[in-house]
């Protein structure tokens, strides 16, 4: 690359390269190329942590879309019975794929992401402790999921056909096994989502050594914002949980490729062993994807009610009680796989055991919220609307966890509404709250509040007509990852209803995106701090500059720029 940025967009010549000629026909134009290749090198060759977090986020979004095309397109499919919208095969493999990138290629890029842009910021660092590592990390995610897209050309099937990954997003066996699953389409999914976890696991080493090592003066464990803390969590959680799902996938590479039977019971070896090691990853996972939700709305919903966050110690003792008990509770996802009544009863009690101290965070933030002046901002209305879902899909998990319950309902409709609720409903109304949240601090200026309002409802009503009709059609013995079905069953109102509700959500996202768009071409500043926060991310400017800080910050309490604004009451006199 012959040119550099003088950070305006305009290019000046590297190396005693030529400059171009303005005055020429078309210098214009070759000008604007120029600068255009120079932004996409600069972007490319980061190591900047926000940049590489607007890349996650990015990128994120862009499998988001992907994923929500796939969803589209099998509502559509049962949206009546005895439809013929789609084949058998293409509905098993948009199920799989859609499943695979909302968990591995949107969930984990998305909340990593807005870690990286955030964590540093809000510890008063300057940079991650591994920039460089940062970097690798972001590209071996995205080059994970180019390599699981790239079996949609790269991996014939039977008979010709197009063949991306069919057998779900987890993957069990035997299905995965060559008897069952021909071609390389599950080869690509087990080298793609390996090399996206080698990905998260770089950034999690990241994250806990900026975070234990880099941390401004004053800035003691217990003085770090909530969100902090639920990264630690969560980077943790990724290195104990990501290797293990890492090694099964080595296994199930060695059965499919060189004649190992890891999985194979007819050679001595366990189709369980699949299921134990994946959902000892896959329970975890779910902490991965909702304790960053977590984190956002323990930062958004203090600020929006003007009052400190409400029991700060034990809401810190819950995220690690949290993280312990998660890595125990993962084979209630296989009470109907013929376990010992014993291991049924433990896992069904440790399950109830988890939502101690998820219940501990819900009183805290409603206590936070008690008695406070509530500015409902659309931040406030995401993360109230977190607050509902979430609640909503942590009862029905605490239904599941009933084993006989769990008899009746597993593999059905019931356990899809649930756990969109959970993931969906909690994670990306957390995700969401977060970017009209922070979207200030990364551009600096305003989503406008009026089409974000418009966002939040009718994502809402979209969501809940798409999702929470599927508990009916699951209780009324609806299988979930069914193509069709007979139109005597009473399932066909509550599918339609479903499929009513995914244009909804379309609208919903479309009027996020333009609002996104809109404000990057014309968003007016808003200056540094426009929420009147109280974290160390809005003491410096909008957007960041550089190395983040003019000056390292010095802390001296939970809320750092609360004492800067506030010196004759600073928090310090209160901890």
């Amino acid at each position: 690359m012959s040119t550099l940025s003088t950070g305006h967009g305009a290019s000046t010549p590297a190396g005693g390269g030529s400059v171009p000629d303005t005055r020429r026909p078309g210098a214009a134009r070759d000008s604007g190329r120029v600068d255009l290749m120079a932004r996409l090198h600069e972007w490319t060759v980061t190591v900047d942590h926000k940049r590489l977090g607007i890349l996650y986020v990015a990128s994120g979004l862009f499998f988001f879309v992907i994923a929500g095309i796939q969803a589209t397109l099998m509502r559509l499919q049962l949206v009546v019975p005895v439809n013929d919208f789609l084949t058998p095969d293409t509905f098993n493999r948009l199920f799989t794929m859609h499943g695979t990138t909302m968990v591995f290629l949107v969930g984990m890029p998305v909340l990593l992401g807005i870690a990286n842009f955030l964590v540093p910021l809000m510890i008063g660092a300057r940079d991650m402790a591994f920039p460089r590592l940062n970097a690798f990390g972001f590209w071996l995610f995205l080059f994970g999921g180019l390599l699981l897209y790239y079996s949609y050309i790269g991996s014939a099937g039977l008979y010709g056909a197009g063949s991306t990954p069919d057998a779900g997003w987890f993957m069990y066996a035997p299905l995965t096994t060559r008897s069952f699953s021909r071609g390389n389409a599950t080869d690509y999914w087990i080298l793609g989502i390996m090399v996206s976890g080698f990905g998260s696991m770089t950034t999690a080493v990241n994250l806990v050594a900026t975070i234990f090592s880099m941390r401004c003066p004053g800035m003691t464990l217990m003085r770090m914002p909530l969100l902090v803390w639920m990264m630690i969590v969560v980077a943790v959680l990724i290195l104990a949980v990501m290797p293990v799902l890492t090694a099964a996938q080595v296994m199930l590479l060695f059965d499919r490729s060189l004649g190992a039977h890891f999985f194979n019971p007819q050679q001595e070896g366990s189709a369980l062993l699949w299921q134990h090691l994946f959902w000892f990853f896959g329970h975890p996972e779910v902490y991965i994807l909702i304790l960053p939700a977590f984190g956002f709305i323990s930062e958004i919903i203090p600020v929006f009610s003007r009052k400190v966050i409400f029991g700060y110690p034990l809401m810190v003792a819950a995220t690690v009680a949290i993280c312990f008990i998660s890595l125990g509770v993962w084979a209630h996802h296989m009470f109907v796989a013929g376990l010992s009544p014993f291991l049924n009863a433990l896992f069904a009690a440790s399950t109830f055991l988890i939502s101690v101290p998820t219940g501990i965070k819900i009183f805290n933030w409603i206590g936070t919220m008690w008695g406070g002046r509530i500015r409902f901002d659309v931040p406030m209305l995401f993360a109230t609307g977190f607050l509902a879902l979430f609640v909503f899909g942590g009862l029905t998990g605490i239904m599941l966890a009933v084993v006989p319950f769990d008899w009746q309902l597993s593999d059905t409709y019931f356990v899809v509404g649930h756990f969109h609720y959970v993931l969906i409903g909690g994670t990306l109304f957390g995700i969401f709250g977060a970017i009209f949240y922070w979207f200030p601090k990364a551009f600096g200026c305003k989503l406008d509040e009026r089409l974000g309002k418009w966002t939040f409802w009718i994502f809402l009503i979209g969501f809940t007509l798409t999702f929470f009709p599927m508990h009916i059609s699951g209780m009324l013995g609806m299988p979930r990852r069914i193509y069709t079905y007979q139109p005597d069953r009473g399932w066909e109102l509550w599918n339609l209803i479903s499929t009513i509700g995914v244009p909804l959500q379309i609208a919903g996202v479309s009027i996020l995106v333009w609002n996104i768009i809109r404000t990057l071409r014309r968003g007016e500043p808003c200056g540094d701090d426009p929420w009147d926060a109280w974290t160390l991310e809005w003491a410096t400017t909008s957007p960041p500059p550089e190395w983040n800080f003019h000056e390292v910050p010095v802390c001296t309490s939970r809320r750092p720029l609360w004492d800067r604004k506030h010196p004759e009451d600073p928090d310090e006199h209160y901890e």
